[in-house]
């Protein structure tokens, strides 16, 4: 650790006869010369003063009895005290702290809020707490969730990771699930009767399948695909690599990186290929249950109508619901993920973050049409596979 040392020390009396010419041959001869101040090469036994510069953002100030190490302007920053070995030669020190000052500078700000609003981080999720520590959560993303918790439905909901991951990140995505189910039921109805016109009340029960599948599968399609504040821990050292990578990949391949993270090219791709296997998943899952429903009614009316029982056909459950699973995982995965990631969070996110009520107007909107051109494309898509 570099340390500058300062000591008053006497002239002699050399140097007083050179600085002092003019000083009368009369003066007794025991009076006191004026003391001039050195900066000393060698280390003086005596008490010094010592400011220590450390990586830390303070420069602290103290006094002490040992010996103050010499000064070197070659060793500057690179010296060791016999206390600290971790010197960066010729850099003051600054080896690490430079590259820490973004992360410094986040927790900084982060603890400030919470200081502010009166919290500490032992106040706050563990998860949460976790990441502010290591400079992960920039202050926005703590002013988010100081905001959410005024509410005592959003502090309920901040109780489970996937929401709390998805409300840091955007403070709109309920208001966009509601947008999704809400104009879920009359989209998908509309765009049904645009493909089938006359054969629409004929294949009600079609109709009825494609609208609960919908209205099922709605909500996990505003929710997968939304980006997030990624608060997941690491995982083991006992994972394999192929957990690893997508564990660290972003849950929509387009979001914006937070301050100090980035994601490659690669960990973009493996988020639409995890999304869609689990939109595979979904989609397989709750046209399971729309057909196994639309059958159950087919079944049900040609009980009561003997003469209908010949005109109307079961659903096929098994090739319907793969064919809605692959569906979900192409299609409606890529709409999604372009839908939130790049029209939403780097277009009308930017331009309207300060007016909340016309971006809410505008997401609405292009979630209504994107919901219902999906619709458009699976009726087209199942005729085209023959499922319909």
């Amino acid at each position: 650790m570099s340390s500058i040392a300062f000591s008053f020390v006497p002239p002699s009396s050399h140097s007083l006869s050179s600085h002092s010419p003019s000083t009368p041959k009369s003066l007794p001869s025991f009076s006191f010369p004026p003391l001039s101040l050195r900066l000393r090469i060698t280390p003086s036994p005596s008490s010094s003063f010592r400011i220590n510069h450390r990586t830390d953002p303070l420069f602290i100030l103290h006094s002490t009895d040992s010996a103050a190490p010499s000064f070197d302007g070659g060793s500057f920053g690179g010296g060791d005290d016999g206390k600290n070995n971790d010197g960066h030669g010729g850099h003051g020190g600054h080896g690490d702290g430079e590259s820490n000052d973004g992360k410094s500078g986040g927790l900084n700000e982060a603890l400030l809020l919470l200081a502010q609003a009166g919290r500490s981080l032992e106040s706050v999720p563990a998860d949460l707490a976790s990441a502010i520590k290591e400079g992960k959560i920039p202050a926005s993303v703590v002013a988010r969730f100081l905001e959410l918790e005024k509410s005592p439905f959003m502090r309920w909901l901040l109780q489970f990771g996937g929401f709390k991951e998805r409300l840091l990140a955007d403070d709109l995505f309920l208001a966009k699930v509601g947008f999704e189910c809400g104009v879920g039921v009359f989209t998908k109805t509309a765009a049904e009767y645009d493909r089938r016109r006359e054969k629409f009340f004929d294949e009600l029960e079609i109709v009825f399948a494609d609208v609960v599948m919908a209205i099922i599968a709605d909500f996990m399609l505003v929710y997968l695909p939304a980006p997030t504040v990624s608060l997941r821990p690491p995982l083991g050292v006992s994972a394999g690599a192929i957990t690893k990578f997508f564990h660290n990949c972003p849950d929509n391949a387009f979001q914006v990186a937070l301050s100090g993270s980035s994601y490659s090219f690669l960990q973009r791709v493996g988020a639409i290929v995890r999304n869609g296997s689990k939109l595979f998943a979904v989609g397989s899952a709750s046209s399971l249950v729309g057909t196994v429903v639309t059958n159950a009614a087919i079944n049900a009316k040609k009980a009561v109508n003997k003469d209908s029982a010949e005109e109307i056909e079961n659903v096929p459950i098994f090739s319907t619901s793969a064919a809605y699973g692959v569906y979900m995982a192409v299609s409606s995965n890529l709409r999604y993920q372009v839908l939130s990631g790049i029209i939403e969070q780097r277009l009308l996110e930017p331009l309207l973050h300060q007016h909340k009520l016309v971006l809410s107007a505008l997401c609405f909107a292009v979630r209504t049409g994107n919901t219902y051109l999906g619709s458009l494309l699976w009726v087209d898509y199942a005729r085209w596979i023959g499922v319909q």
